[in-house]
């Protein structure tokens, strides 16, 4: 079913293709399957601190080749978000560098000051500092309405699960009172709705990859994509095989689809 019934693939990036700074065995010949095969292909992430430029740089230092065009992060589609409702608007960032790069790369300003912004967009700010935090707290006591790039709580790092977005979240909506209004990580709308355009392809012959049940099954769920889950990230074998979302099949990793697509196997539902 795997290699005849679905032509596009929706793959996420921690703990699916590597794992803190670790490339998961077999990532890279399992992408190189699907481009031999013909398969379209997007790497669809909650990671909104880097840029599309810096993921790129980072897969092919793991010797995966990928186009702008075929990364999607949350911080891409949050500026896509924030440019075509509000293309003038100012915002500041509560978050590393490679957020404010894609911002800008979509035409986003950048505020002078935090009292000046429109918008603060919170992400996972693994540099973050007290100054950092203050700055974003007078932004949102000044106005500024707050978009995050996703509140998952933790991810998959080499030592373990790692704070995340909802950290950042919880620092300034706990001490200003203000709620966050939009998210747009997966499993959101906005994330699905970006991958299919990306790939030109009906939900019905796409296959969403990834380890986390919440996110990247809940995701391809609501859209109507095929699932599958990989246990080599922060998800790990249920007891009795229930989660909030059943994934169409569970992998031990990404690798799976070296067989499955090279050899046009079958896969095995969980």
């Amino acid at each position: 079913m795997i290699a005849t019934a679905l032509d596009g693939f929706v793959i996420d990036l921690d703990g699916t293709v590597f794992r803190g700074d670790c490339i998961i065995d077999g990532a890279p010949e399992a992408i190189a399957a699907l481009r031999q095969a013909g398969k379209r292909f997007v790497f669809l992430s909650n990671r909104g601190n880097i840029s599309r430029t810096m993921c790129q740089e980072r897969l092919s230092r793991y010797g995966i080749e990928a186009s702008e065009e075929e990364i999607l992060l949350s911080s891409t589609v949050t500026a896509r978000y924030l440019r075509d409702r509000e293309p003038d608007c100012q915002v500041w960032t509560l978050g590393d560098a490679g957020l404010r790069e894609e911002l800008a790369s979509f035409g986003i300003a950048h505020a002078d000051r935090p009292e000046d912004a429109d918008w603060l967009v919170i992400t996972l700010h693994e540099t973050l500092t007290y100054r950092d935090l203050n700055a974003a707290f007078r932004a949102v006591r000044h106005g500024a309405r707050i978009i995050a790039t996703n509140e998952d709580r933790t991810f998959p790092g080499a030592d373990g699960d790692q704070i995340d977005v909802a950290g950042m979240i919880g620092a300034i909506t706990a001490s200003t009172g203000a709620k966050v209004e939009v998210v747009v990580g997966k499993p959101s709308a906005y994330m699905a709705e970006a991958a299919l355009s990306a790939l030109e392809l009906p939900a019905e012959r796409c296959l969403v990859i990834g380890d986390s049940v919440e996110s990247d099954i809940g995701l391809g769920k609501r859209a109507g994509m095929k699932t599958a889950l990989v246990l080599s990230g922060s998800t790990v074998q249920s007891s009795d095989g229930l989660w909030p979302a059943r994934p169409d099949w569970v992998w031990p990793s990404i690798a799976e689809l070296i067989r499955l697509v090279g050899n046009k196997g079958e896969g095995t539902d969980e």
